[in-house]
């Protein structure tokens, strides 16, 4: 694969911003990070934030922009792709390994979650809304004879994902609690493997009496 052309001195700044306001917004949330605190992690002038982000608004969105847009792309090239419906395991991994190494989004989207969403650019919003309906849509599907009643199915859906957003940020926590490391190797695959059985429990459906097991 070729490489891009090399980075501008601008380029590299912009990024070295995203990556100070990424950290701070994980630790403080929108209202508790100031374009101050963002220039001192950087070690800029706050003066020089403003040639590069319009605002403490605009550099929000630019660091969710970045750090949701691949999981998002994730999620969107599984409910896209019929032939992976009911094989959970891969999605699971894929969205396990992303996190892991990504430890700021997880804080992000709690911090944004608990602010109701207030922040989320017309973007996301239209990647979002169409990810949860097509998960909801193959829930649907494949849960119908598990006996779950269609107003159920978005339920379960937002289940699975506390679930799994909850375990990245509650792992620091964790640690402080009881000195395990939910980021550990063995730990993680522990988790995956209980997602998969809990989502092949939830959304299996269940072969008719007479039909041969597969």
């Amino acid at each position: 694969m070729e490489s891009g052309p090399p980075a501008t001195k601008g380029e590299r700044t912009a990024e070295r911003i995203l990556d100070a306001a990424e950290v701070l917004f994980a630790e403080r949330g929108f209202a508790g990070a100031t374009l101050r605190d963002v220039a001192n992690r950087a070690e800029l002038r706050t003066p020089s934030l403003y040639n590069h982000f319009s605002g403490k608004e605009s550099l929000y969105a630019a660091v969710l922009q970045r750090s949701l847009s691949p999981i998002l792309e994730l999620l969107a090239e599984y409910a896209n792709n019929e032939s992976l419906a009911g094989e959970p395991r891969d999605l699971i991994e894929r969205v396990m390994k992303f996190l892991a190494d990504s430890p700021n989004l997880p804080r992000l989207i709690l911090h944004e979650t608990l602010a109701g969403g207030e922040r989320l650019s017309d973007e996301l919003r239209a990647w979002i809304g169409p990810i949860f309906e097509k998960a909801n849509e193959m829930a649907e599907e494949t849960s119908a004879s598990q006996g779950w009643s269609r107003d159920q199915i978005p339920l379960l859906v937002l289940a699975l994902y506390n679930i799994v957003l909850g375990y990245f940020a509650i792992a620091p926590f964790y640690q402080q609690l009881n000195g395990r490391d939910l980021m550990s190797e063995p730990l993680r695959r522990q988790q995956v493997q209980i997602l998969v059985d809990l989502s092949e429990t939830l959304f299996r459906p269940t072969l008719p009496p007479d039909s041969p097991a597969s």
